[in-house]
């Protein structure tokens, strides 16, 4: 490996020489991370085309209240990232961008500005701690996990949650540490309300987008440090009255029409059925046993997790000082909170990355190379297991999650494999701070390599099932002189991307119903699984004038299935 490679640390250095660089180099880089891939990745089932098809409804029918998916009441989340996606769709359509309401990169776009904004805030909590080359790392870190990469790429919440935890934490850590030190406190005026005016915003922001998980991380992080600390009223700071109140207005309004919309259904779905069905049972086949997220987290936060194994001796015996306290009590109660919980998902603990990467970044600024000496020198040689732990968690990942995400894990397994042992050997014998600052770009060629070619190329044509779909539906209609409007109807694929990509009233049926619905009229086209043809066909009977005008084959991108899906067309004239 070339040697400059591991001089960066010495060229940001030299260039990021104050903030405003610093947090263009972020920017820069975040970009570089998440772009490849981001326009060309299809939907990836199932969130997230649910979410982008009822931001889809919304724009369709105007109502900006209700969520729904099709005709069913989608009472899950709150309504924050179906708002910050139709402001995306609008926005792109007063830019003159083309069927914008079809194009899933542009739903995605909160997302990508979510992850951004994440690593930035990273970065402005970091310096809380340590100096601006330690935050610079920390954020560089956070952005460069396989996590983080995978949300900015997903049309769904979770980058814009982990963004709004890191601004809360970021305010609190500040007001934490300046705690018994008036001279670095604000004492009035504008000032005093800054840290205050971001935490509770940032709080609000979060109900909005996924209730609760937001607020969790700073309750929890206060409980355990009043409790270790014996002392709470440096909370105060915080103005915690008028910042409830300010969070109430931001939430209320929605919450209010969706209670009288819903008749209080909503928060019934979305506590009762939802968020206490995950608390109380593995949801949706996602339940998990206690440490799979610790298991999970050599997988999902390379290349940051070599360097928290690194540095978590040196974590443990400075544990009891304030900044390394207060990074923990953010990421212990939570993640045992996420543990204990029976349903599970990598991404939940999203939120919790930006606290190891700090952990780490401050070790290696206040230990530097000395973790890589004495004691702690037997973690160096634990390494090399980590691309087994890796490959065997990617693998797992993807049979586990039945779902796009465990694809993506699958197909980044090996080639962390091959990072994991270069970094293992490296590590021994280059300086940890050069090797951490040269992880970001290793990560970048892995992103490059998997989004950009494996997941967008030739390897995954036979999985891209709906997009084909809806080509050959595109195909139908044209061969099908005399009808101003194909109407179409699905049997057994019934995946939420097929109803992004065309169109909100496809009808979901069974084998006797989709025959009945082509004999009732003229210009329908029906998709017939293999498994359901027979029953079709013999429900359909003779002189309906159907016939197969193409077959699609290929993988359900959920559960890998092998699909043989037939287009049943009745023209004008049948």
């Amino acid at each position: 490996m070339a040697p400059g490679v591991f001089q960066l640390h010495d060229r940001i250095e030299a260039f990021a020489t104050s903030h405003r660089r610093a947090c263009a180099l972020l920017a820069l880089a975040c970009l570089a991370l998440f772009l490849p891939g981001f326009f060309s990745l299809q939907p990836m089932d199932r969130d997230e085309p649910r979410f982008a098809q009822a931001t889809k409804q919304m724009l369709e029918t105007g109502d900006y209240v209700s969520i729904r998916f099709q005709d069913e009441a989608r009472n899950k989340k709150p309504v924050g990232i179906y708002w910050m996606q139709s402001l995306a769709v609008t926005g792109a359509q007063a830019l003159g961008v083309d069927e914008p309401r079809a194009r899933i990169w542009i739903y995605r776009l909160p997302s990508l500005a979510g992850a951004v904004a994440a690593v930035l805030l990273t970065y402005w909590a970091a310096l809380a701690f340590m100096g601006r080359m330690g935050a610079l790392l920390a954020a560089l870190l956070f952005a460069s996990t396989l996590v983080l990469g995978v949300e900015a790429r997903l049309a769904k919440t979770d980058a814009v949650v982990a963004a709004t935890v890191v601004a809360a934490m970021g305010a609190l850590a500040r007001v934490y540490l300046a705690r018994g030190a008036p001279a670095l406190s604000p004492q009035g005026g504008l000032a005093a309300w800054r840290l205050p005016a971001i935490f509770w915003t940032a709080i609000g922001i979060g109900v909005l987008v996924k209730g609760p998980i937001t607020p969790m991380a700073p309750l929890l992080a206060f409980l355990a440090l009043a409790v270790k600390d014996r002392a709470w009223r440096w909370a105060g700071a915080l103005k915690p009255l008028a910042g409830l109140g300010w969070t109430l207005l931001l939430v209320a309004p929605w919450f209010t029409l969706i209670m009288i919309e819903t008749d209080g259904a909503f928060l019934r779905d979305s506590l009762g059925k939802d968020m206490l069905g995950k608390v109380s049972a593995g949801q949706e086949a996602h339940g998990a046993p206690p440490l799979t997220y610790f298991a999970a987290f050599w997988a999902t936060a390379w290349p940051l997790a070599p360097f928290a194994a690194l540095a978590a001796p040196f974590v443990f015996a400075q544990r009891r000082a304030a900044e390394f306290a207060f990074l923990l009590a953010w990421l212990a109660p939570s993640w045992i909170i996420f543990e204990l919980t029976p349903t599970k998902l990598p991404h939940y603990v999203l939120p919790l990355y930006p606290a190891i990467a700090l952990l780490a970044a401050l070790a290696i600024e206040r230990a530097g190379d000395a973790l890589q000496r004495g004691r702690l020198r037997f973690a160096l040689y634990w390494l090399p297991a980590f691309p087994v732990i890796v490959a065997a968690a990617g693998a797992g990942g993807a049979i586990w999650l039945k779902e796009a995400p465990g694809l993506l894990f699958f197909f980044c397994a090996p080639i962390v494999l091959a990072l994991a042992f270069v970094m293992a050997r490296l590590v021994i014998w280059v300086r940890l701070r050069a090797l951490a600052f040269a992880a970001p770009p290793l990560a970048l060629a892995l992103y490059a390599g998997v989004y950009g070619g494996v997941l967008t190329g030739p390897p995954m044509t036979a999985f891209a099932l709906s997009p084909r779909l809806d080509a050959a539906l595109a195909r139908a209609q044209a061969a099908a002189p005399g009808c101003a409007d194909l109407v179409p109807a699905t049997t057994t694929y019934r995946e939420p991307s097929l109803v992004f990509l065309t169109r909100t009233d496809l009808r979901m049926l069974d084998a006797e119903q989709a025959a009945v619905f082509l004999r009732e009229a003229p210009c329908r086209v029906v998709l017939i699984e293999g498994r359901v043809e027979e029953r079709f066909r013999a429900a359909l009977g003779d002189g309906a004038g159907a016939s197969v005008v193409e077959r699609v084959r290929g993988i359900n991108l959920n559960g890998g299935r092998k699909l043989d899906i037939g287009l049943y067309l009745r023209g004008a004239g049948s």
